[in-house]
């Protein structure tokens, strides 16, 4: 378990909050939610990880994503799992022109351990789930006959 210091939102961004009491008197309606307050926060995807006596099983909720969005690699003892999108949008009228476009990034490092299989890991999206399966491997280690540390 980490710790992690707290910090307010308004500390972070005190140029734009309005001063509480703008905030406290229109409270009760519920009007300023902070929803017009640009937001500094990251989308992550959430990553489940189990695993079976075969396999590390990971499933990463990514709707909307196409499966030529992501790359998973295999590198310095780590899996790497990202996205990247990008999407693009013009409208052109005699009385105007509309643009708009959207980016989302993401990326997730897992640390591997010993017993896997680099050369055997899968991956599959369908359903706005990327499913991950990484084989283990077994270490077989070989016994080491007993040794006698004689005592001074």
């Amino acid at each position: 378990m980490s710790l992690v210091k707290w910090r307010n939102r308004n500390e972070l961004l005190p140029t734009l909050a309005f001063p509480n009491w703008m905030e406290n008197m229109f409270r009760d309606d519920d009007f300023f939610d902070k929803r017009w307050l640009p937001t500094t926060e990251l989308t992550v995807p959430s990553v489940n990880v189990s695993e079976t006596k075969e396999a590390y099983n990971l499933e990463v909720a990514a709707p909307g994503m196409k499966k030529d969005d992501f790359k998973v690699e295999v590198k310095e003892g780590h899996l790497c799992i990202s996205a990247e999108t990008k999407t693009e949008k013009s409208e052109k009228d005699d009385n105007y022109t509309r643009k708009e476009f959207s980016y989302s990034s993401f990326n997730r490092t897992f640390w591997l351990p010993e017993n896997v299989k680099p050369d055997g890991i899968t991956a599959a999206y369908k359903d706005g789930i990327l499913k991950i399966g990484v084989p283990k491997a077994k270490i077989e280690r070989a016994e080491e006959p007993a040794k006698v540390v004689k005592i001074n």
